[in-house]
């Protein structure tokens, strides 16, 4: 299915949010998510399925100051 994933249109086979996560890269990093403009705890990403045209931001900690 098709997403949109921090702006950047990608292409999933997962259909449930943690997956997608392992697929695009971000699997056992810490990182906040947000799904169509609504954040999704951590604990939540396994029962958050997504649909074709969703979009999905990633955010990672920065170091630095």
């Amino acid at each position: 299915m098709k997403i949109e994933v921090n702006g950047e249109a990608r292409e999933v086979t997962a259909t449930q949010l943690n997956a997608a996560l392992v697929e695009l890269g971000w699997g056992e990093a810490k990182v906040a998510t947000a799904l169509n403009g609504n954040f999704v705890p951590a604990g939540a990403r396994g029962a958050t399925m997504l649909r074709d045209g969703d979009r999905l931001e990633v955010l990672t900690a920065m170091q630095g100051g």
